[in-house]
């Protein structure tokens, strides 16, 4: 299974961005999908989640300005980050749990990072 994530890049504060990550591989099933972040000196943190149902998750940090979807058909998550902060700028991750036989255990999928850079 591999996560292939894109989208990042630098933008200004007060910009947008839209961060895709697409599933690709021996997938049977996908549960929660979603984005972490790690900024420079730090952990890694969750920033959004949402599962097959489309229950969604925030960290108390982005509510409103971020939005995380999915489509299930194309195993594909996205995060729509609008007015962004000098402190957002971090390597976002993606994340997958996937199951790649009806009987087997989820296992954790992480995609390889991509860079957003928040500065004027």
């Amino acid at each position: 299974v591999q996560l292939q994530a894109s989208g990042g890049g630098l933008v200004q504060p007060g910009g947008s961005l839209r961060l895709s990550c697409a599933a690709s591989g021996s997938i049977f099933s996908i549960g929660a999908m979603g984005w972490f972040r790690q900024a420079p000196g730090k952990q890694r943190e969750l920033v959004a989640a949402v599962t097959s149902g489309g229950t969604t998750n925030y960290a108390d940090s982005v509510k409103g300005r971020f939005t995380v979807s999915r489509d299930n058909a194309k195993n594909t998550v996205y995060l729509q980050i609008n007015s962004l902060k000098p402190e957002d700028t971090a390597v976002y991750y993606c994340h997958a749990a996937v199951r790649t036989t009806g009987w087997g255990n989820w296992g954790d999928y992480w995609g390889k990072g991509t860079l957003v850079t928040v500065s004027s």
